[in-house]
């Protein structure tokens, strides 16, 4: 595909078509309310379902820039912040799920809870990484923050992790852990890749200063 800029019909057409699809487990979750299809534990469903779109997208989003090198598609990077967003959409519902129907709104209820059990507190600590990356996903945040902008949204590596490690602890009970072993292989590749490109560089560095 030719390099598509970001006010090209193309491109317009590319990213709406993905916010379609991301919208996709919502709107299901909404027809199958109304239908009342969320099985024997609707409370479940909602929860897990959210949860894991939540980590889908972010190991979509953590994709995005070794795709880029890979494959040249520059404008892939122009995609990185909505599915960001997204991730953090489906976090959102993943947290309201818990504080309203394990504890209705009572948020010191929900504070004990989130001390009382650990995989909770890890869920938790995790949706609280995420604000602020939220929070400073405009362009002019990224204009304010400068270099630190940058930094700030490496956290997005300890994102990852803590989530997955989350949703191991959420998936123990069940003793089915090929979804957990598969999203945590891509995790690790991708993660991989940034520690060889960090390496790379490095070493680049270190020859260009000796030379």
């Amino acid at each position: 595909m030719r390099t598509l800029k970001p006010d090209s019909r193309e491109f317009k057409i590319i990213k709406a078509g993905l916010f379609l699809l991301a919208c996709l487990p919502f709107l299901r979750l909404i027809v199958f309310t109304y239908l009342d299809q969320l099985g024997a534990n609707p409370l479940e469903f909602i929860t897990r379902n959210t949860g894991d779109w939540t980590i889908y997208l972010l190991c979509i989003t953590l994709s995005i820039t070794p795709l880029r090198k890979l494959i040249g598609w520059n404008w892939l990077v122009a995609l990185r912040r909505m599915l960001g967003l997204f991730s953090f959409f489906y976090a959102s519902l993943h947290f309201l799920a818990f504080l309203w129907f394990d504890h209705f709104f009572d948020v010191q209820a929900m504070l004990h809870d989130v001390i009382k059990r650990p995989f909770i507190a890890m869920g938790f600590a995790t949706f609280i990484l995420l604000l602020p990356l939220a929070a400073t996903s405009t362009k002019k945040m990224m204009r304010l923050l400068g270099k630190g902008w940058k930094t700030l949204h490496q956290l997005i590596y300890l994102i990852i992790i803590m989530g997955l490690v989350h949703f191991w602890w959420m998936r123990a009970g069940k003793q089915n852990f090929t979804q957990p072993l598969f999203l945590t292989g891509i995790a690790f590749v991708l993660l991989g890749s940034r520690v060889v490109t960090w390496w790379r560089n490095k070493n680049n560095q270190k020859t260009a200063t000796i030379n």
